[in-house]
């Protein structure tokens, strides 16, 4: 997974940052690995460019994990794929996981400076 900035360089995320975002898209319903990286890439306004060498290995994890399960279908360009949706114990991680990166993000910006932390 990437950033970009306006000089189109990548940044590496947290570790676990992809599968909070993964967890995260799947929350509306079921969705095909190609579909849940367009719309990380969406809702982050193009700022987080999810590619193919990191999601599948994710989507693989988090399947291996009981958080999400799979089954074909048929996508919206009529072509057979997978799609993921979350399970019980997937809605619990994201719980989980959502407290936790929160309170990560107000430690951080506590560090940063108090100017950011009353943005939080």
């Amino acid at each position: 997974m990437s950033t970009q900035d306006s000089s189109s360089e990548r940044i590496a995320l947290l570790q676990g940052t992809l599968d909070l975002l993964i967890l995260r898209t799947l929350l509306p319903g079921a969705e095909h690995g190609q579909g849940v990286a367009r719309a990380i890439q969406r809702t982050s306004r193009d700022t987080l460019l999810i590619d193919h060498g990191s999601l599948y290995p994710a989507l693989q994890r988090l399947e291996t994990r009981g958080w999400i399960r799979a089954k074909w279908g048929i996508s919206t360009n009529n072509r057979k794929a997978r799609f993921y949706e979350l399970t019980a114990t997937g809605r619990r991680q994201l719980a989980h996981e959502e407290s936790q990166w929160r309170k990560l993000v107000k430690a951080v910006a506590l560090v940063l400076g108090p100017e950011l932390a009353g943005e939080l």
